[in-house]
């Protein structure tokens, strides 16, 4: 137990390192918000590529892991969506963002510090990619076209606001990045000397960085009045994502143990970060601020109850 507190202590130290910053306004918060903006646009990136980097294609992307991470990403959002829709009786457009806020993981802030702590870099590098690729090109679209669709009660609407969606995500200079290591590897294109050693200084600066704004950034979220809702979406999150990522591997047998434990850690973080700014178009950020606050003080158990099964 005290092994597995080792490896978690420190990253959710840096998490309360971050908001007691802005807290004490040791650091504003505008601070960590553009910490987060460099983590998204030039160190997570470089983590992506350095992974990616000097290897053949088939070592960088993992078919068994983008399917197994698919499947159970987008059977838990709608089983949340459908959870809510009828069960909950809520809104289109409050189902969708619960779907998502229990089936997409921060991935590129706390599960990659999570999985470089308990598997090294290169495993995080590889795994961060590919739960990105899942999570940019499925599930979030999918969620927000719903969403959409909720809000406007058009079919049309819904296809086209897919399409838009799809269009804003080309530009993420996380999927950037994800193309330029596939073109790296398929193409057999080295990365040495100066502009290795640049990405690998990027590279290494993303998991401290990105956990200390985290934590900035859950300073002033107030869960008061919402916590029903957050516990139900924060629980399944935390507990059914990583167990559901588990059994989900089991149907692609060839998949490394390495990469089965990346995979169920990237479940296990809370979810995505950018949840409240989603939410915000539909007039539910005071939901998601809520659920994110929760999910996030709650993983620190629920990790550590992870790592000590997988390991």
């Amino acid at each position: 137990m005290l092994e597995i507190l080792s490896l978690t202590a420190p990253i959710f130290i840096l998490i309360a390192l971050g908001y007691a910053s802005v807290m004490t306004r040791l650091i504003s918060q505008e601070a960590t918000r553009g910490m987060g903006k460099f983590i998204i646009t030039i160190a997570l990136p470089s983590m992506i590529i350095r992974g990616m980097a000097n290897k053949p294609l088939a070592a960088s992307i993992d078919g068994n892991f983008l399917m197994g991470y698919g499947l159970a990403s987008i059977t838990l959002y709608a089983a949340g969506l459908l959870f809510y829709r009828h069960v909950r009786r809520a809104s289109l457009s409050d189902s969708s963002m619960a779907g998502l806020g229990m089936s997409s993981a921060n991935t590129g802030f706390i599960g990659v510090s999570i999985c470089a702590m308990v598997l090294g870099t290169e495993p995080a590098s590889r795994g961060v990619a590919m739960t990105i690729l899942v999570e940019s090109t499925l599930v979030i679209p999918l969620a927000v076209a719903i969403a959409d669709a909720g809000a406007t009660q058009g079919e049309v609407k819904f296809f086209r606001r897919m399409a838009i969606t799809l269009k804003g995500l080309v530009r993420s200079p996380l999927l950037i990045a994800i193309v330029i290591g596939l073109l790296l590897s398929a193409l057999q294109i080295p990365l040495k000397g100066v502009p290795l050693q640049v990405i690998d200084m990027l590279a290494m600066a993303a998991a401290p960085v990105a956990l200390f704004a985290v934590g900035g950034n859950l300073y002033g979220l107030r869960p008061k009045g919402l916590l029903a809702d957050a516990s139900i979406i924060s629980g399944v999150k935390l507990i059914l994502h990583p167990a559901l990522t588990a059994l989900a591997f089991l149907f692609f047998p060839g998949l490394s143990t390495e990469m089965r434990q990346a995979g169920i850690l990237f479940a296990a973080a809370p979810m995505l970060s950018i949840l409240p700014i989603l939410g915000m178009r539909y007039g539910l950020e005071k939901h998601c601020s809520a659920t994110l606050l929760l999910g996030t003080v709650a993983s620190f158990l629920t990790i550590s109850a992870t790592i000590a099964l997988i390991t």
